[in-house]
Formats: structure tokens, C-alpha cells, sequence
């Protein structure tokens, strides 16, 4: 790592920045490890209190829940300031788990989980958009990929923190357990955070028919991916399309928006960076039934196979903290080089994963390089992508565009777990046998290196103008 880089970093914790940016970190990994948490417990959940034929509707209505939070979290910034915003996540996320803690029936903790949703929603939201409030604009990058980085902490302390909470039959005290974290959050909110409320052009008013159809979609896409039928599958995305495209026509004549003005234009630069976030997001949800693969196809325990997957996300770590101190012609090729390499990170999976060869040490590294890259590519560029979305968004729409980040990518994960599950059901993943499993891999694998692949060209057309922007010659200059 360069001077330039280690100034870079040390200039982010100094005395100034460091309570803004432990906070920042500290409520996106807050929601992420209780969303890894819950992953691994929800096996013992059902045991215990039953809802099997729910069990996927814990992430979906996470996920659809956060959705709106982060929708409403720059309205909520400008009424109450930065510090009470995070505080009223804070306070609903604790509430969540706290019905979770105490949930009787499937149908309870389903309503804890919307409610923690909403509050994890919130502050992972908030932590985007207080970046442009609380840092100098050079900062941006690292911070962005800082905030990042938490979830590959997540990854490597949830599993651990649910199994040992799985294996002591003791789930509700590991949503107990928040309850206390979650305190010590708040406190260390209130000594950080400052509490003024930042003046806005922006109608506090929300745009409730977006919206609608953005959660609207992604339940639609999320209840038919789990059919075993192909045509409900189909009629599932058609229906979504519909929606989205109704979406799209409305934030572009309504005067309440979702995300920035004129956004979802293709000729503007912010369509082709939402683009490109969703794309790579959408390649990376390949790594959703990794563990599955890896148990039934390679004989790995559960903690071995979570562990293993959990290489993506070290990938992802390091390539963004390693790369979050380019600037200029290196930030934009991070951009543009991340797509390339997950197609290669998916070409390796694809070789190693669905038929396991004799040298059983060969195909296990295969995966682990494979899922090391296809980490490293998403990280490559995240950084530079979401802080130029900061960059490109209008004065007005900072605080749009910082909670947009958010939508965005909880909607791309929504539709690219959606399509993982289309695939791999269609593929025969439910078939007793492990050839039904192992065509589901080599499906999945394969057809999933058109989301890539598609991003190589949005990715251009992201960094294409300028090529340069004036914070980042600013930058170069020094």
C-alpha cells in the first residue's frame, strides 16, 4: 500500500472523522451480522416453533422491508438531523429483535424480522448518505469502501456467532443478544453524530406509488421464484417487468422521486451506475446455494462450506480497501476491469463445481479461487461506482442519491436470488439424486455470467463522461 493510500486511511480515522466513521461501520455491521445470524439459526427456529413453508419469507420480507426503510431514510435525515435518524433506526431495528426474541409462532417473528428490516434498511441507508455530510469528498472512496467492508466482517462472525447459538438450542438469545448491542450502539451514536438537521430543497412528502411497485416486485418475483413451475416462474417476471418499467415512467414525470432526477435516462451516467451496481450484484447471488453445492456435491460440513463461501467475501474486502485510494484513470478501469473479472471468478465455478474430479484438494481450490475472485471483482470498483453516484447526482439530490445506493442494491439482490432460485429449481435442485443438484450448478453457474458480462459494456458507458471528474483531477494534481 502507497504513502498516498496510508494517508488516505489515516486521515479517516483521525481525530476529526473517527467517531463519524466507527458509527458509520459500526450500523452497517450491526444489521449485517444479524443478517448472517439469522441465516444459520432459522434451521433451529423452525424446529422449534415450525413454519417451514415460511421459512423463505424471512429474507423476503427483510429484504422488501429494508427496501423501504432506505426509501425513506434521507426524509427521515432532514426531519430529525443525523443523530436522531440514527437513534430512530437504531430504536426500530432493536424492536424488531426484540419480537423476534419473544415470537410464539412463525407468523410472529415474520412481523419482528419486517420490523427489523425497516431498521436495518435504515441504517445501512444512512451510513451512505451521511458520507457527503460528515467527510471531505476526497475521503469519499475509503469511506464508501470501509462501509462496505463490514459485511465481509459479518460474513466471518454471524455464521460463528449463529451456529454456537444453533448448537446450544438457544436461537432467541441470539436476537436477545441485540437487544443489549444495540444499546451500546445508540450511546455511541449520541456521543458521535452531530444532532443539526441539514436544509433541503426536497419535498419531505414520499413517493408512495414507487414505492408500491418497488416492493410490490420484488414480492411478486420473490413468491414465484419459489414455484416449482416454469410458466409461474415466467408470469412472475413478466409481471415484475411490468412493474419496474411503471417504476421507471413515474420518476421520470413524478416530483417525488426515489432516486435522483433524471436517473433512470439512459443518457445519464446514473442509470448506467445503477446498471452496473445491479448486474454485479446480481453475479454475485450465485453464492446463495454455494454452500448447498458444496455440501451435497463435495461433502463438506455445514461450517466448512459457510466458511468456504465465505471467501467471496474476503475477496470483496480486500480488493475494495486495496483499491479505494485510486483516483482518476485507475479509479475508472477498477470500474470497468471488476466485470471482467467475475466472469472469469464464474468460469472457474462453473469448471470446479458441478461434477467433482478425483483430486478432491483440486476442486476445492478451484471453488476457493473462484469465489476469491468473484469477491475481488464486485470490491474492485464498488467504491469508486458509489462514490460516483454522489458525484453525479445533482447538489439537490445528495441525500437521494446516498439512500440510493441502498434501494438499489437490496432490489438487485431481491431479483438476483429470485432468479438464482428460478434457475436452480428448473435445474432439478429439488431432485432426490445429486445429478438433479449437480445440473442446477452448472445451470446457475453459466447462465449467471450474463449479468457480468452485459455489466463489461454498462460499465464502459458508466465511466465513458468525463472520463474525469473535477474532485478526482483535483486529487491527481495534489
Amino acid at each position: 500500500m502507497s504513502e498516498h493510500q496510508h494517508s488516505g486511511w489515516r486521515d479517516l480515522f483521525n481525530a476529526e472523522n473517527r467517531g463519524n466513521a466507527i458509527t458509520l461501520s459500526s450500523g452497517v455491521v450491526l444489521s449485517a451480522t444479524n443478517s448472517y445470524i439469522v441465516i444459520t439459526i432459522l434451521p433451529s427456529v423452525v424446529e422449534e416453533i415450525g413454519g417451514m413453508a415460511w421459512y423463505a419469507w424471512n429474507t423476503t420480507l427483510y429484504v422488501v422491508s429494508a427496501i423501504m426503510g432506505a426509501a425513506f431514510s434521507a426524509r427521515v435525515m432532514r426531519k430529525l438531523g443525523p443523530r436522531n435518524a440514527y437513534l430512530t433506526a437504531t430504536g426500530i431495528f432493536m424492536l424488531g429483535a426484540l419480537i423476534c426474541a419473544l415470537a410464539p409462532a412463525m407468523q410472529v417473528l415474520l412481523l419482528g424480522r419486517t420490523v427489523q428490516g425497516m431498521g436495518g434498511g435504515l441504517l445501512t441507508a444512512l451510513s451512505y448518505a451521511m458520507i457527503n455530510l460528515v467527510f471531505s469528498e476526497r475521503l469519499w472512496p475509503r469511506a464508501m469502501a470501509l462501509i462496505s467492508a463490514m459485511w465481509g466482517i459479518a460474513t466471518l462472525v454471524g455464521p460463528a456467532v449463529g451456529g454456537i447459538f444453533a448448537e446450544l438450542h438457544a436461537w432467541r438469545y441470539a436476537f436477545g443478544l441485540l437487544v443489549p448491542v444495540t444499546l451500546l450502539f445508540a450511546l455511541l451514536i449520541w456521543k458521535s453524530l452531530p444532532a443539526q438537521k441539514e436544509k433541503s430543497a426536497n419535498s419531505d412528502k414520499l413517493p408512495i406509488p414507487q414505492l408500491v411497485l418497488l416492493a410490490g416486485s420484488v414480492l411478486v418475483v420473490s413468491a414465484s421464484s419459489l414455484s416449482p413451475s416454469g410458466w409461474v416462474n415466467l408470469v412472475g417476471f413478466i409481471v415484475t417487468l411490468m412493474m419496474v418499467v411503471m417504476l421507471r415512467k413515474l420518476e421520470l414525470t413524478s416530483h417525488m422521486r426515489l432516486l435522483p432526477k433524471n436517473s433512470l435516462t439512459l443518457a445519464s451516467p446514473l442509470c448506467w451506475l445503477y446498471l452496473t451496481m445491479a448486474l454485479m450484484m446480481i453475479g454475485m447471488e450465485c453464492e446463495i446455494y454455494i454452500p448447498y453445492f458444496l455440501q451435497h456435491l463435495h461433502g463438506q460440513t455445514p461450517l466448512i462450506a459457510g466458511y468456504i463461501t465465505a471467501a467471496a467475501a474476503g475477496g470483496w474486502t480486500i480488493s475494495e480497501i486495496w483499491s479505494s485510494g485510486w483516483v482518476g484513470e485507475r479509479a475508472r478501469k477498477a470500474i470497468i476491469w471488476g466485470p471482467v473479472v467475475m466472469v472469469i471468478s464464474l468460469i472457474f465455478l462453473l469448471i470446479f463445481m458441478p461434477v467433482p474430479f478425483s483430486l478432491h484438494a483440486l476442486n476445492l481450490s478451484g471453488i476457493v479461487i473462484g469465489l476469491t475472485l468473484l469477491g475481488f471483482a464486485t470490491g474492485l470498483g464498488w467504491p469508486h461506482l458509489l462514490t460516483r453516484v454522489l458525484q453525479r447526482a445533482e447538489p439537490a439530490d445528495k441525500d437521494i442519491a446516498g439512500a440510493s445506493i441502498t434501494v438499489v442494491q437490496s432490489f438487485a439482490v431481491a431479483m438476483g436470488a429470485a432468479l438464482a432460485g428460478t434457475i436452480a429449481n428448473l435445474g432439478g435442485v429439488n431432485l432426490p439424486d445429486n445429478q438433479g443438484t449437480s445440473n442446477a450448478a452448472f445451470w446457475l453457474l453459466l447462465l449467471l455470467i450474463v449479468a457480468p458480462a452485459v455489466a463489461m459494456f454498462t460499465a464502459l458507458r458508466a465511466t465513458r463522461k468525463p472520463a474525469l471528474v473535477p474532485s478526482e483531477e483535483a486529487l491527481v494534481c495534489k
